[in-house]
């Protein structure tokens, strides 16, 4: 007997046509996945009411020199205070060097449209960044040592730019992501 190869039809096979089965296979199947995955990942995103109570627009002409408004946006209060010349000569000249957390009162600013500075008008959270209590303030008729917010829950003291002076409290006052509509009109947003 001679030994002769047995040809069989497979044998002559594309391989170029074969990685092109593979890739259009894979390819339809990740394209598969992703319509099947899409509507579970979509679903996470917030509803359309969820971030329309993220954002506030505050008229600011409505606070009076001296005085303070506080809103709640999404479940968490902020402090819009309208401060006097001497709130904000206090702030400005505070030595931030002996701050915990140095801020100077500009920093803590927002520019209005025109791109100038507006110290009258501060906006903070109004969560006490030691446990999260709401510190009162000088609408309350307690201003702490410093002229701003007082946290009773464990003695925290804010001056009037909300920075922490005195307490276990460990930074200022958050200043929240705000922006000026118009010069009356500001939009505060989580």
């Amino acid at each position: 007997m001679t030994d002769t190869p047995v040809t069989d039809a497979h044998d002559d096979i594309d391989e170029d046509r074969r990685n092109f089965i593979h890739i259009v296979t894979g390819m339809a199947a990740a394209g598969g996945v992703a319509v099947i995955a899409w509507p579970l990942i979509d679903q996470m995103n917030p509803a359309a009411d969820t971030k329309a109570a993220s954002s506030l627009d505050v008229d600011i002409s409505k606070v009076p020199e001296g005085g303070e408004i506080r809103v709640l946006i999404g479940g968490q209060p902020f402090f819009i205070r309208h401060r006097t010349q001497a709130e904000i000569a206090s702030a400005r000249n505070a030595n931030t060097q002996s701050l915990r957390d140095p801020q100077t009162d500009e920093e803590r600013l927002v520019p209005t449209p025109d791109g100038a500075y507006n110290p009258a008008i501060l906006v903070t959270s109004g969560v006490c960044t030691h446990l999260g209590c709401v510190p009162v303030g000088p609408a309350q008729g307690n201003v702490g040592d410093y002229g701003g917010w007082y946290c009773a829950c464990h003695g925290s003291h804010y001056d009037t730019s909300g920075r922490i002076r005195k307490g276990p409290a460990p930074s200022n006052l958050p200043v929240p992501d705000y922006r000026y509509v118009s010069d009356t009109v500001i939009n505060i947003s989580l």
